[in-house]
């Protein structure tokens, strides 16, 4: 039986909510993954973010800003979440 999945809205919206990025991008991948294991799993989604809070912080220590916004969403239907994160003049 396969799970539901979260909107990239959805998340766009509690990451704008938890953390105000100067910007941010949510990519839907669930349809590149149609017909493998994971697709009934939940979403494929891919975050470019760059925020202030990122500033003089580790990418484990960034990604787990990220994480702890979607923390309610998770369960909810997430299956895979690449991550980019950045602070502002990063490339």
């Amino acid at each position: 039986m396969s799970r539901p999945h979260v909107s990239a809205q959805a998340v766009h919206a509690a990451l704008q909510a938890a953390l105000a990025p100067l910007s941010l991008v949510v990519h839907d991948d669930s349809a590149d993954h149609a017909g493998h294991a994971g697709a009934r799993e939940g979403s494929h989604l891919r975050v470019e973010i760059t925020c202030q809070r990122f500033s003089g912080l580790s990418r484990v220590a960034r990604h787990r800003l990220v994480y702890d916004a979607l923390r309610s969403l998770m369960p909810q239907g997430i299956h895979a979440l690449a991550i980019q994160a950045r602070s502002p003049g990063e490339p």
